[in-house]
């Protein structure tokens, strides 16, 4: 079967593997849809399937409905993140039904209706299945339906499309009563091929999975090709373009990190943010059109867009030519008028019950010319921000095209935003990690103490960025990182910390990823041991230049980056015991390490009026997975200490107090106990892990 804007991915082989397992085959049809951003966005939608079980109490059969639990998505959907409930005891559920000012109250009692009393919590669109006949149904959120069902003459479009064949409910929100509505309208023609909820989205059903998919495919491009035949057609797409833009990817993205700092401090004033930015073909031709002031004013339409990108964003507004502090204050005064605004939209619409006015701050900015900036608590929840507004502005282009967009009223997107089951919902969220929020660059980061330093931040909450000069190991970490915290927590870049152009390239590349960065960690090294008088000059240079200007010119373009943020933000610098204890063969090394350590302590009295803390970690003798022990660095102090290499382990752990050996792992959690919150008061300071060496104690 051939679509041209859908995707049919229904391969035979598969289902034919999972006929006789009905549940299965119901996953894998709602795996399809939820793949293809297109049919419905993340965590849009649900699916369902009616099947018969066998009642464990009575063993008597019952028809129990499938579909998917509340939060989840079904484009990942499982069976854990399904509800099963009987599903004459959801319909019985008439007989409780009070009424539009009692819906909140039916959620709890769909608990009683459950098949599995330990399967996922059911949704607030669980009677909206349950109630209709058929076997399998579909409700999704496809851009291009929406497009119909946001315009003003959106039922007469989808009559001319599908004559009678397709229902159509004026928007109303989610719940039993819409339910109700739909069985009703469903009764009354029981040819319907599917239902369009105004401003809304699709409901659409098959006898089998492979129909209901179809059917749902079929309407979905029968509306794409509809709005195809007609864009450009009335008037220019969003009434032409305004601006041009700039027309070079490079040079947007110059301009999207030069102003994502300014932007994450902005937006973080409540809590730390992590930023997305996108400058997507369909981003740049709404952000640069005649109709973006206009529509971006109306807000979003389906309540699945706006739950995630706020009821409207921030359209920035930047002139040319203001230096770094003019630009700041230019946008802080917009954001402070859209916080103005956003408590007056509170305060004009809340009800007695409504939960408290929440961050006031946009989620969605607009840059002319640039492209698109979300901003949320993690990466993953911004960058679905932006799936779901690019979905907005596909759902305004079509409606433009055909007739003209009409967003919901302010009262019903409040009644949707300051719902008190969405905040229940939200109050049931985790608690956040300790890094939750914040943006870790770690230099050398491909392995050793970088790698731990990285994965223990990641296993905090923070986003990191690797990086290594090395581009093998740092393949090879990144891979790691992908599969143990997925790719919304990590990015990498390569780095030479003695190059300024590849150190400011890989912050600008941090920026891109992630917004702009808290925490930065100088570790990246190299060691030599060596007599004084085997020291060559290229030697010197090259301890001095990695350990540190390469300290000094990190530290300096994130330096430019904490304070565009204006949040504060942490710098540590991986030292050692040999920048304090004076050892033989030892010049360069050790001279270029105190180095280190007095260059910290003047960053951290000359950066302390900005809230930027510096402090030092002093390793030793960490042996495990290090770049260090290369070089013939461990043969030049196995040779100072009169013993062989393999001997070198012991020898360090038994000249300790401790008599421990160092792992990478144990200076990671020193410099996750100076980020972590506890030493929010600190700075100056340095830690020493090196199992108690007497001679390093400092005083």
């Amino acid at each position: 079967m051939s679509f041209k804007h859908v995707s049919f991915l229904w391969d035979d082989k598969k289902a034919a593997e999972l006929q006789g397992n009905e549940v299965d085959l119901f996953i894998y049809r709602s795996r399809l849809l939820g793949a293809d951003l297109r049919l419905t966005n993340f965590a849009g939608g649900n699916t369902s399937v009616k099947l018969t079980e066998t009642d464990p109490v009575t063993g008597k059969e019952a028809e129990v409905m499938w579909v998917k639990g509340s939060g989840g998505d079904i484009g990942t959907l499982t069976r854990n993140g399904c509800a099963s409930l009987y599903t004459e005891r959801l319909r019985a559920l008439r007989n409780r039904y009070r009424g539009l000012a009692f819906e909140d109250e039916m959620v709890a009692l769909f608990d009683h209706c459950l098949f599995d009393p330990k399967c996922a919590a059911p949704s607030i669109d669980t009677p909206l299945h349950g109630l209709l006949p058929f076997k399998h149904i579909d409700h999704l959120h496809p851009d291009a339906i929406i497009a119909i069902a946001a315009s003003k003459d959106g039922e007469a479009i989808m009559r001319e499309l599908w004559g009678d064949s397709m229902g159509w409910l004026p928007w109303q929100r989610p719940g039993f009563d819409l339910g109700l509505k739909l069985e009703a309208i469903v009764a009354q023609n029981p040819k319907l091929r599917g239902v369009i909820l105004g401003g809304h989205g699709l409901f659409a059903w098959g006898e089998t999975s492979l129909e209901s998919y179809q059917n749902t495919l079929e309407i979905i491009e029968k509306a794409s090709l509809f709005l195809e035949d007609n864009y450009g057609k009335k008037r220019p797409v969003f009434g032409g373009a305004r601006i041009t833009g700039i027309t070079s990817e490079e040079l947007r993205r110059e301009k999207a990190a030069a102003i994502a700092p300014v932007l994450r401090g902005l937006a973080g004033s409540r809590r730390s943010m992590i930023g997305h930015f996108t400058d997507d073909p369909r981003v740049l031709e709404f952000v640069n059109s005649h109709d973006l002031e206009r529509l971006a004013r109306m807000g979003t339409s389906c309540p699945d867009h706006f739950l995630r990108t706020k009821i409207r964003p921030l359209v920035l507004d930047l002139p040319e030519g203001l230096d770094e502090s003019g630009v700041y204050e230019h946008v802080s005064k917009q954001f402070e008028s859209y916080r103005i605004n956003y408590q007056l939209y509170y305060d004009r619409c809340r009800h007695s019950d409504s939960p408290a006015v929440r961050d006031p701050n946009p989620v969605v900015i607009l840059y002319p010319g640039v492209g698109m900036f979300t901003f949320a608590k993690d990466k993953q929840t911004a960058r679905v921000a932006a799936e779901f507004y690019i979905n907005a502005i596909n759902v305004m282009r079509g409606a433009e095209a055909v007739s003209e967009y009409t967003g919901l009223s302010e009262q019903e997107a409040f009644n949707i935003e300051y719902w008190l089951l969405e905040e229940a919902k939200l109050q049931r969220m985790p608690k956040p990690r300790p890094l939750s929020g914040k943006i870790a660059l770690i230099t050398g980061s491909g392995g050793g103490i970088g790698k731990a330093v990285a994965r223990k931040f990641a296993e905090e909450g923070a986003c990191v960025m690797l990086n290594d000069i090395n581009e093998e190991r740092l393949a090879g970490a990144q891979e790691e990182f992908l599969r143990l915290f997925g790719r919304d927590a990590v990015a990498a870049t390569s780095m030479n910390v003695t190059g300024p152009a590849s150190v400011e390239r890989a912050m600008k590349e941090t920026v891109l990823a992630f917004g702009g960065v808290d925490i930065i960690v100088n570790n990246a090294g190299i060691s030599l041991s060596k007599t004084l008088t085997d020291h060559t000059l290229e030697d010197w240079d090259k301890l001095y230049d990695i350990l540190v200007k390469g300290q000094f010119l990190v530290s300096r373009a994130g330096v430019g980056i904490l304070k565009k943020q204006r949040t504060g933000g942490d710098i540590i610098n991986i030292v050692s015991k040999n920048a304090v204890v004076s050892g033989p063969n030892n010049a360069g090394y050790g001279s270029a390490k105190a180095a280190q350590a007095h260059l910290s302590r003047l960053m951290a009295s000359e950066l302390g009026s900005d809230g930027i803390r510096v402090n030092a970690v002093n390793p030793d003798a960490v042996i495990a997975d290090s770049n260090i022990w290369a070089g013939g660095w461990a043969e030049g102090r196995a040779k100072a200490y009169g013993i062989t290499v393999e001997e070198l382990p012991a020898y360090y752990a038994k000249r300790t107090l401790l008599n421990q050996v160092i792992l990478p792992e144990d200076i990671a959690n020193a410099c996750f106990a100076l980020v972590g919150g506890l030493l929010s008061k600190s700075t100056g300071n340095a830690i020493n892990v090196d199992g108690g060496v007497a001679m390093a104690f400092l005083r």
